[in-house]
């Protein structure tokens, strides 16, 4: 094993099965550190939701609330001008809602995380961005604040005294600037477990990772993205796991349980 003093959280999106339509999260909720738990808007019911809190809790794995658009038809992932204090409302909404099914299951939310559309509006949209952080002040300041470096919404959390974290997305591709390759574009998404493990060990110790152009983008990371809802996202998780472990990388949430 190589020696290291790297620390990383690995996270992934669940909690989004609805209705007949399921997601197991089992697996993946055995392998990450961090569960960003769906909150009903974007997708995800109730017993869904509570199902993958009580299998987070028996994992020790680490809650947060991934807040989005209301936009079950679109999954989140469309761009929605909402105003400002509907989507402050809608946010906490999200967070109480989690927060009362987390207690059932013996566990807590700890961070908020944005979902889709809305994660990428509050990169540079400060009017929803001040509303996302708006609205975690009000619920709990102390939760801890999950996106993407150089955000303005991690810029405005910062100076509210709201705790950030900043994440990389294992299975994306980024542009030149940092910021995600949009979903319409070919390549945007990466599947090859092998590949993914590569870049993000990679981005762990050596603090860059390849754009979608070929270039190096400088990148600091608290935790890594696994989507859950991706093709073989729990064997490139799995994979991935096993790489940082064997480069001697401890996996802990940066928020704790």
């Amino acid at each position: 094993m190589t020696e290291s003093s790297a620390r990383v959280d690995l996270n992934s999106d669940v909690g989004e099965s609805f209705g007949r339509w399921t997601i197991d999260d089992a697996a993946m909720l055995t392998t990450v550190s961090s569960a960003n738990i769906a909150c009903g808007f974007h997708a995800g019911d109730p017993s869904s939701i509570r199902r993958s809190l009580t299998v987070a809790a028996a994992n020790g794995v680490t809650v947060g609330a991934h807040v989005g658009y209301r936009d079950l038809v679109g999954f989140g992932r469309r761009d929605l001008d909402v105003d400002t204090p509907d989507l402050i409302a809608d946010i906490i909404y999200q967070i109480g809602a989690l927060q009362a099914l987390a207690i059932g299951a013996g566990t807590r939310v700890s961070y908020v995380k944005p979902h889709g559309a809305l994660y990428n509006r509050i990169v540079h949209d400060e009017r929803q961005a001040g509303a996302v952080v708006t609205a975690i002040t009000e619920v709990d300041p102390s939760m801890v604040l999950l996106g993407l470096p150089g955000s303005a919404v991690l810029g405005l959390a910062e100076r509210a005294g709201v705790p950030t974290a900043t994440e990389a997305f294992a299975d994306r591709a980024y542009t030149p600037q940092g910021e995600l390759v949009s979903r319409r574009i070919e390549g945007s998404v990466l599947r090859d477990p092998e590949l993914i493990a590569n870049r993000i060990v990679r981005l762990v110790e050596a603090g860059t990772i390849t754009a979608i152009d070929g270039t190096e983008v400088r990148l600091h990371a608290d935790s890594i993205c696994v989507h859950g809802d991706s093709d073989g996202a729990v064997e490139a998780a799995r994979a991935l796991r096993a790489r940082l472990t064997a480069a001697g990388v401890q996996i802990a949430s940066f928020a704790g349980v």
